[in-house]
């Protein structure tokens, strides 16, 4: 189960790091695209934090 979350979190990762430099260079819109690239950040940070090993677990 937890497989399926940490997946759905990196797709969801990866569109909102694509619909951020969308916004920043399509749209012109840099608040919006680069609170979705924070955003995205963020995510790939707590996948990252879920899979790093833990001694003695």
């Amino acid at each position: 189960m937890s497989d399926l979350v940490l997946s759905i979190i990196m797709l969801a990762g990866l569109m909102l790091l694509g619909g951020g430099l969308w916004m920043i260079f399509k749209r012109r819109d840099q608040k919006r695209g680069l609170l979705m690239l924070i955003a995205a950040l963020v995510m790939f940070a707590n996948v990252a934090v879920w899979l790093v090993p833990v001694k003695g677990g």
